[in-house]
């Protein structure tokens, strides 16, 4: 069998030897431009262009096509209608609640020991909070009061969780240590 030619050509791009010295063969990686508003993402590399108006446009025609055939998979299997599924904005809030309640170990699947996630039941809660400030004034009131009654319940039941975690333990009862 005869062996093809790539143009496929794999460089080593490490500036440090195994030893932890300065390699004399690296050349230097040309900078990339900086553009009108950099996005940095979480390691702090610029993040790529987003994708055209085009690609946009494309992209959520499939999307909202693959959602009809997906919609109508489930009412003719008996899994109810299509806007029983639809994402709402109750639904997020409600959803992101079941999330903390798990997180918490308020709530569990049955038969299994609740497992408190307590960093991320408070990015939960926290991630609630940024939606109230984000959509302050842009709610109706049903939405609003929504959230604000789950993230008082939310924050209520975190503190109630961190302060028995955090709270000393009770000293032992003097008078029966006594005799």
């Amino acid at each position: 069998m005869a062996e093809k030619k790539s143009d496929f050509v794999v460089s080593d791009r490490r500036k440090f030897t195994e030893e932890g010295e300065l390699r004399s063969d690296v050349r230097e990686e040309p900078k990339q431009q900086a553009t009108s508003s950099p996005q940095v993402g979480l390691d702090s590399d610029p993040m790529p262009a987003p994708p055209s108006h085009a690609e946009q446009e494309a992209q959520g025609a499939e999307y909202r096509d693959t959602n009809k055939k997906l919609d109508d998979m489930l009412t003719q299997g008996g899994h109810g209608k299509a806007e029983d599924f639809e994402m709402t904005f109750e639904r997020l809030v409600q959803s992101l609640y079941v999330t903390a309640m798990l997180q918490l170990g308020i709530m569990h699947r049955e038969g299994e020991n609740p497992r408190p996630d307590i960093i991320g039941a408070r990015q939960t809660i926290d991630t609630l909070g940024v939606l109230k400030e984000k959509t302050k004034g842009n709610l109706a009131p049903q939405e609003e009061s929504l959230l604000q009654n789950i993230l008082f319940e939310l924050r209520m039941a975190f503190l109630e969780m961190t302060n028995a975690l955090t709270r000393p333990p009770a000293p032992a009862d003097v008078k029966s240590s006594v005799r």
